[in-house]
């Protein structure tokens, strides 16, 4: 869950001292825009499906191509969250409101919002269907639906969240949740899953274990705890320098590392979560804990599963270096609903959007597009309250770095980057 490539990707370092001017951050939480209101048409010339970060960002971008009143996001949501936040804020070192702002005070100025859910798309008419049983047609198209959770997938989840102990830094219900259990800890195991689906950022599920690890030596309560960490995959990593500096961490501070085991259900009464051995067919192992921190089952969401736009896994077929589907050249895709072999991050989506930018400029000038994208993504991967190894990486599993240093190394001053500066960068200029 990061937006380091609004830093690294967007811009590098040395272009970005423009956005630390003073004016750059004088942004008013109430600064609805009134022509971001709920449209009526039936047609746009740009219609982007989805409000996170990828719809967000390219509604900015294509309303500056095509003129205010053409473009439209179609967005049932109420609240635009900055998700890579929520490590923190279940490790307790930030708020949960500071994740958040309304819809409307982030949707570019000039561009239609479309309060409703999308019910199908249909694309060899150019138009989708949103409930009500309300068409919109389009000239382009731009998916940016983003992955959905599914803890309905694990037996006992998510009721299982009405108990204590157990908690999730993936969902707003959840994730404070997770710091109610950290903060209630008081010997056993705690124990922190990584499940056998494609997921958001996949640094995440481990980052709250280090964080978990140093706010149990600072309260003394360390020597009582067993932390183990119980992944679907076979390496902590898939970037190979990162997953060696991580195993030094892992090993220095005695953390446990189970591979191939998939969390399938939680008895939360009897705080015990149950694990299928993904290399034994058939082998379950049950543990007891004193901390539970669920990292859900994702999927395409529901409407592009057996969509024409998407594969048959339910991701939105695009090409890899230029985003333009792979059958229909006026549908582009951006973020977690594509299928994209790259990690699902915010970084990832502000590389891509520069790169899409340029395709459907091209494609608008019906010409081919040639800018490339090449995997980048980046996880800021937080080891402790004040530590963080910067990944970045390429398709090709390779380092990919911004700054003239070793990455892989623990620093402060990458964690206040992740903390601080890119909440900012985030809001303030990805979102634009």
């Amino acid at each position: 869950m990061s937006a380091v490539g609004a830093l690294s990707s967007c811009c590098r370092p040395r272009s970005c001292v423009w956005l630390l001017k003073p004016g750059m951050w004088r942004m008013s939480s109430f600064s609805l825009h009134t022509a971001a209101r709920c449209a009526a048409k039936d047609y746009y010339e740009v219609l982007v499906l989805g409000g996170g970060a990828g719809g967000i960002a390219m509604s900015a971008r294509m309303k500056r191509k095509v003129g205010a009143g053409n473009v439209a996001v179609v967005e049932p949501s109420e609240t635009h969250y900055y998700q890579p936040l929520w490590t923190l804020v279940g490790g307790g070192a930030k708020q949960l409101a500071a994740s958040a702002r309304p819809m409307g005070s982030v949707m570019p100025k000039g561009v239609d919002w479309i309060k409703s859910q999308v019910t199908a798309l249909d694309p060899d008419k150019n138009c989708v269907w949103l409930d009500s049983d309300i068409k919109v047609s389009y000239k382009y198209l731009i998916i940016a639906l983003g992955i959905s959770l599914h803890y309905e997938k694990i037996k006992g989840l998510p009721e299982g969240f009405n108990h204590p102990k157990i908690g999730s830094n993936y969902s707003v219900q959840t994730v404070e949740k997770t710091w109610r259990a950290l903060r209630d800890f008081k010997e056993g195991n705690a124990i922190f899953t990584f499940p056998n689906t494609p997921v958001k950022c996949a640094g995440a599920p481990q980052k709250i274990m280090y964080l978990s690890d140093e706010y149990l030596r600072k309260t003394g309560k360390r020597s009582k705890a067993n932390i183990m960490f119980n992944t679907s995959l076979g390496v902590i990593f898939g970037v190979k320098k990162y997953a060696d500096a991580l195993l030094e961490v892992i090993k220095d501070r005695n953390l446990a590392v189970n591979y191939k085991r998939n969390l399938i259900e939680v008895r939360a009464d009897k705080h015990e979560a149950v694990f299928e051995n993904l290399d034994e067919p058939g082998v379950t192992e049950v543990h007891q804990y004193e901390m539970l921190h669920v990292t859900p089952p994702m999927g395409p969401p529901a409407v592009l599963l057996n969509s024409p736009v998407s594969d048959a896994s339910g991701w939105v077929d695009v090409d890899k270096e230029t985003l333009q589907h792979k059958k229909y050249p006026n549908v582009f895709g951006i973020g977690d609903c594509t299928n994209l072999p790259t990690s699902k991050t915010a970084a990832a989506v502000a590389a891509q959007s520069g790169v899409l930018d340029r395709t459907i400029s091209l494609v608008m000038k019906n010409e081919m597009p040639v800018k490339k994208y090449d995997g980048y993504t980046s996880c800021p991967l937080v080891t402790g309250y004040n530590k963080v190894i910067l990944a970045e990486f390429d398709y090709n599993a390779q380092p990919l770095e911004t700054f003239p240093i070793d990455q892989s190394k623990e620093r402060a001053t990458m964690y206040h980057m992740k903390a601080d500066m890119m909440p900012m960068l985030y809001w303030n200029a990805l979102l634009k």
